[in-house]
């Protein structure tokens, strides 16, 4: 499958519908039914009720658009429909207002490696709890396997796909450099939008080439001082897939992944086995710290429930207001 690339468009009267696959600044790149591309801003003003967004658009968003000068190739955003969902942290830089990362997608892949950097268990978690908060199916995926030789390496590797494992995730090991896990991912990417997040250097730039090798994303080096990845992308961006149906999204490396739009009596229902736990305590409002007769930290205690799991959680209501 050829890249898709920006073309003339004429003769566009009329509202034609689209997907935005590029959004950067006040500019959105709009990927429309008939395979075209055409650099969109919207029109007026829009934002997403009861959230304070640093965007108003955002990748996956499906609008209509109409054609605003056919000698630039522009148009304009008259409308963006309602959103089946989305991924959203908190903005970096302003700690009152939400980043949605993309949106109107099927599935996310989180990416995470043993070392070279490694990836916590917090991080990973509190990203598994974002796509259960918004109804998104997620799986992990374990990177560069093929520097998991070494005894230390292997056995960690082995603790991240048994605690996953044992929760009912979807647990891949891969390594885009020899292959490994290449086809079972594909499978499972098939005819699906898929959101790849992880932090910077876990390899999303090398695994998304081999999927779409046309795209030949730039790939950065890892910091020798702090064993972590420079940022390649700087923007999400969405991507059709390479001999099969299905989009990829490829998001900035993520150093944090500040939990937004959240209450602290709703994060056990998004830790699926701390949810399907928390029924036989004694208290239904129960939160898990140190009410008596608590379900959840007896079940912490007899390792049904990994301790890792449970600190990410704890970890997680303490930081909500």
């Amino acid at each position: 499958m050829t890249i898709l690339r920006e073309v003339y468009l004429s003769g566009m009267s009329e509202r034609s519908k689209g997907t935005i696959i590029r959004s950067t600044g006040s500019w959105s790149s709009v990927l429309l039914e008939n395979g075209d591309i055409i650099a969109c801003r919207l029109r007026g003003t829009y934002r997403m009720k009861g959230l304070r967004t640093t965007s108003p658009t955002s990748v996956g968003d499906k609008v209509e658009v109409t054609l605003e000068s056919t000698a630039q190739n522009t148009g304009i955003i008259e409308h963006i429909q309602e959103r089946k969902n989305y991924i959203i942290r908190k903005s970096v830089n302003l700690s009152h207002e939400a980043h949605i990362i993309a949106c109107n997608v099927d599935q996310m892949l989180v990416m995470a490696t043993v070392h070279q950097p490694r990836t916590s268990f917090g991080f990973i978690d509190r990203l598994l709890c974002t796509a259960e908060a918004y109804g998104i199916a997620a799986a992990l995926l374990i990177n560069k396997s093929d520097l998991n030789t070494e005894e230390d390496a292997a056995e960690l590797q082995a603790e991240y796909q048994s605690c996953y494992q044992s929760i009912g995730y979807r647990v891949f090991v891969a390594s885009a450099l020899d292959g490994t896990g290449m086809d079972e991912l594909r499978q499972w990417m098939n005819a699906k939008v898929t959101l790849v997040s992880g932090h910077s250097g876990v390899g999303k730039s090398t695994l998304i080439n081999e999927l779409v090798p046309e795209l030949d994303l730039a790939i950065g080096e890892l910091s020798e001082a702090h064993a972590k990845g420079t940022h390649t992308t700087t923007f999400a961006e969405m991507f059709p897939l390479s001999d099969t149906p299905g989009f990829i999204i490829d998001t900035p490396g993520i150093k944090e992944f500040g939990m937004i739009d959240m209450r602290k009596e709703e994060i056990s229902h998004y830790f699926p086995e701390i949810f399907s736990t928390s029924d036989k305590c004694k208290f239904g409002n129960c939160l898990h710290l140190n009410e008596p007769g608590c379900a959840v930290r007896s079940a912490v205690e007899t390792n049904l429930i990994p301790e890792s799991r449970y600190s990410s959680y704890i970890s997680i209501l303490e930081s909500i207001a």
